[in-house]
């Protein structure tokens, strides 16, 4: 049976099969992915005795990997085939979360092993993120690329809308164990789903294999202004605001003196903004300018400053929406454009550049913000990374608002063979 969808409406991804399949497999993970990250933080805090220093160095390790393996995941992107990667990718991932689950559940854990298994399941997303990313072009072709995202994005955040609180649920009656080996047994599902798709109708652009080195995607985003402008703005928000996962663990515990549970469920409050976030955006793709992302970049800094004065644990649960909101409006949007906007043949390459601009500062960023809870405070901590990010969206606004302009559609690839043969 043919499952009809509307093909200007906000679920038009879904006429695709091979996203059909995909999608409710990678709901299953995203649950799984939630409820290991709140278990991962709070395995942290039981082992170091609330330490933000530790739980900002392991998102560092995590995290780090990103400045080693994007760009190359980004270039294997543009040569191998996507989906057989992205199947190798989860089994090293799955068997990561796996062996920190045993070693809790038999009580064997210790903190260099939560460090190891952190750094091993960075490396597999790493690789795996710009490949995925590119990867969504092939699921649906190159005009519903936009609505994907967005509903990638809303499937994400529901993933975080359960993930955290069963984790929290999970951690409160048993151990944090419970959550790790979940989060293993949902790879099997996306691997799954990869196996079933048909490779006949992915959309597969023949130029794609034709270029192939890391310089050339660094050269060809250099050359468009757009694209870099976008870029510099993902990288202080996501460097500097979005770290709720540090930001929740520390106010749940630090400031309002919460267990396990309450802290769960601020990654679910967060995600009833970020989830409408994404249902919005899916409506949204003619507004995806780069001036439009600049001015919600700058909402979503105003709104963590605000959130570093909440004067309790319900306040701040209550303003965490408005949060998560603008937080995935700006990210979806900024996605979108990356992506619709960069030529097909080197689009992988380009997503791991964005994913390493992305994610590369976190490592940085969560060790300054570790130093900076121990130091000055969580609250000072918050507010501070706010307003770093604020300042950032004004000056990009000022410096480079009038010099955004993207090259039109017919262009894009006279412009990047013009870039590579400088």
């Amino acid at each position: 049976m043919r499952l009809r969808v509307d093909e200007n409406g906000s679920l038009r991804s879904f006429r695709h099969r091979n996203f059909r399949i995909l999608y409710p497999a990678n709901a299953l993970s995203n649950i799984g992915s939630w409820a290991q990250r709140v278990a991962q933080d709070w395995l942290v805090l039981e082992l170091t005795d609330n330490s933000g220093a530790a739980l900002g160095l392991i998102t560092a390790v995590q995290f780090g990997p990103v400045l080693f393996f994007s760009l190359h995941g980004g270039a294997l992107a543009d040569r191998v085939n996507k989906r057989k990667l992205l199947i190798w990718t989860n089994v090293v991932a799955g068997l990561a979360s796996l062996s920190i689950g045993l070693l809790v559940v038999f009580e064997r854990i210790e903190i260099w092993h939560v460090f190891v298994g952190a750094a091993a399941l960075g490396i597999a997303s790493a690789i795996d993120a710009p490949i995925r990313m590119a990867f969504t072009s092939e699921l649906v072709g190159q005009s519903d690329v936009g609505n994907a995202v967005s509903l990638n994005s809303a499937n994400f955040n529901a993933g975080r809308l359960i993930g955290p609180a069963l984790s929290g649920f999970l951690i409160a009656r048993f151990t944090t164990g419970p959550s790790f080996i979940i989060n293993a047994t949902t790879y099997l599902f996306v691997i799954a789903a990869f196996l079933l798709m048909r490779e006949e109708d992915l959309f597969i652009h023949k130029m794609e294999k034709t270029l192939g080195t890391v310089r050339e995607g660094i050269r060809y985003a250099l050359a468009r202004p757009d694209l870099y402008v976008v870029m510099m703005l993902v990288f202080f928000a996501a460097t500097f605001g979005l770290n709720f996962q540090i930001f929740n663990a520390m106010m749940a515990t630090t400031e309002f003196n919460k267990g396990a549970a309450e802290y769960g469920l601020l990654g679910t409050y967060i995600a009833i903004g970020s989830l409408s976030a994404a249902l919005v955006s899916a409506r949204m793709n003619k507004r995806r300018n780069v001036r439009f992302i600049i001015k919600l970049g700058g909402v979503f800094s105003l709104a963590v400053v605000i959130l570093s004065a909440a004067p309790s644990y319900t306040l701040y649960s209550l303003w965490l929406p408005v949060c998560g909101f603008s937080a995935l409006t700006t990210m979806i949007a900024a996605n979108s454009y990356v992506q619709t906007h960069s030529d097909p043949a080197i689009r992988g390459r380009v997503m791991g550049i964005y994913l390493l601009i992305f994610m590369g500062g976190t490592p940085f960023g969560s060790i300054l913000i570790g130093y900076s809870i121990e130091h000055f405070g969580i609250r000072e901590t918050v507010a501070g990374c706010g307003l770093i990010s604020l300042v950032a969206a004004i000056v990009i606004w000022f410096v480079f608002g009038n010099k955004v302009q993207a090259p039109e559609d017919r262009r894009v690839s006279a412009v990047l063979q013009q870039d590579l043969q400088l």
